[in-house]
């Protein structure tokens, strides 16, 4: 075979083999996504939870004085996670942008009342419970009306749940998927190099002897695609950090690099066990069968 056939040959193989570690990379960073999302929607479900408030509203009569100690005193209370006392003057303005500067001319005075906005934990928030919290906020003297979107709760709880199940379910069906698409660029990898292989087995060579520089071939390209997938990974994070920084604080660090270590791990595992059954099918395959 001369030189320029040798080049083409080599760059053939080079393109294939860079190819698969795409491939691979690509499915292992979906992976670490939706393991990242799957670790953390419990999280991510009281985030939404806890960011849910009840508007209480105050008596006409209440003074500033007196809303803030009612604050600091609600902000004492074990099921509350979250306390804003929003001034007459900050429900003006807020209104101001609903309605238009105009509006406060329908009224002979101020008719936005002090009120407070408290969301509650996470473990609080179901309807029962919420009722409760409400009528406890009746009782103040101070307090003229306490609302929240019942049906919201009630849609909330259960689209999170649903969510979580769906999270579930597509990392298992990622997984699988995952698995199957790795064993077959491995295997179309391998199957390429399958004469390459008989005329191995033809001088002598043992099934170890054969398997040992594709296992650590395979090795090499497990990692590879893996760390691929982590910089990927990074990446995204990074966006998404700096877009949504209150959210992204919800992941752990700790599990943030665990799934980074099991995507890279997960690579190197699939690409040797593929490897190694793919290998061993081969050289069990008769001449006639090669060219199949």
């Amino acid at each position: 075979m001369g030189k320029r056939e040798k080049n083409i040959v080599a760059g053939r193989l080079a393109r294939s083999y860079f190819s698969s570690i795409i491939s691979i990379s690509l499915v292992l960073m979906l992976v670490g996504v939706f393991c990242l999302a799957g670790i953390n929607v419990r999280s991510l479900s009281d985030y939404f939870k806890e960011h849910f408030a009840l508007n209480v509203v105050l008596e006409e009569n209440a003074s500033e004085a007196q809303a803030a100690e009612l604050c600091k005193k609600t902000a004492g209370l074990g099921y509350v996670g979250n306390v804003k006392c929003v001034s007459r003057r900050e429900g003006t303005d807020e209104m101001k942008e609903m309605l238009g500067s105009d509006f406060l001319k329908l009224f002979d005075v101020n008719p936005i009342p002090i009120s407070m906005e408290v969301s509650v934990k996470a473990n609080y928030f179901q309807t029962d419970s919420l009722e409760k919290i409400k009528k406890s906020f009746m009782s103040e003297p101070l307090v003229e009306d306490v609302y929240y979107q019942e049906s919201m709760v009630d849609a909330l709880n259960k689209n999170l749940g649903r969510i979580g199940a769906v999270v579930l379910v597509f990392v298992l069906l990622l997984m699988f998927i995952s698995l199957v698409l790795i064993n077959n660029t491995v295997r179309l990898n391998v199957f390429s190099k399958r004469f390459s292989i008989y005329t191995m087995r033809l001088v002598g060579a043992t099934r170890g002897f054969i398997r040992g520089p594709f296992l650590v071939r395979a090795i090499f390209q497990g990692l590879i695609a893996g760390l691929i997938a982590v910089a990927s990974l990074m990446v995204l994070i990074y966006y998404v950090g700096n877009e949504f920084s209150e959210l992204f604080s919800l992941i752990n660090t700790d599990t943030i690099m665990a799934v980074f270590a099991g995507v890279v791990l997960l690579g190197v595992l699939i690409c040797v066990c593929c490897t190694f059954f793919v290998i061993n099918k081969i050289v069990s395959l008769r001449n006639d069968d090669l060219y199949y």
